[in-house]
């Protein structure tokens, strides 16, 4: 299990970006909810943002690949535009303990 970040580091309707030993992954909040997605575009294997933290659109609804405009449900990484229509993100496991976001980067490796 390894700490990403506070819950309270992460702005509503926003996401923060890690990069944890070659790793790419980020997190997303919308309504309170926490996700936490794999770093790369299924379409090309990118990362997603094109600046630090830049992961959704300009509404704040929904995460966009930078690179080709490709834009995911935040509730559940599904892409509903773009070049990699009915494809997810990589949902990662996490968990939230006393307002702390964590990598449960041991089952991800199973």
């Amino acid at each position: 299990m390894i700490k990403l970040c506070s819950i309270d580091e992460i702005p509503e309707a926003g996401a923060r970006g890690f990069n944890i030993d070659g790793h790419h992954l980020f997190a997303v909040k919308k309504h309170g909810n926490i996700r936490v997605y794999a770093n790369h575009c299924p379409h090309l294997g990118i990362q997603l943002e094109f600046m630090p933290d830049q992961f959704l659109d300009m509404e704040g609804s929904l995460i966009q690949c930078a690179m080709h405009g490709a834009l995911f449900r935040i509730e559940d990484g599904y892409c509903v535009s773009g070049p990699c229509v009915d494809q997810s993100l990589t949902a990662l496991p996490f968990a939230v303990q006393d307002g702390d976001v964590y990598w449960l980067a041991q089952q991800a490796d199973n």
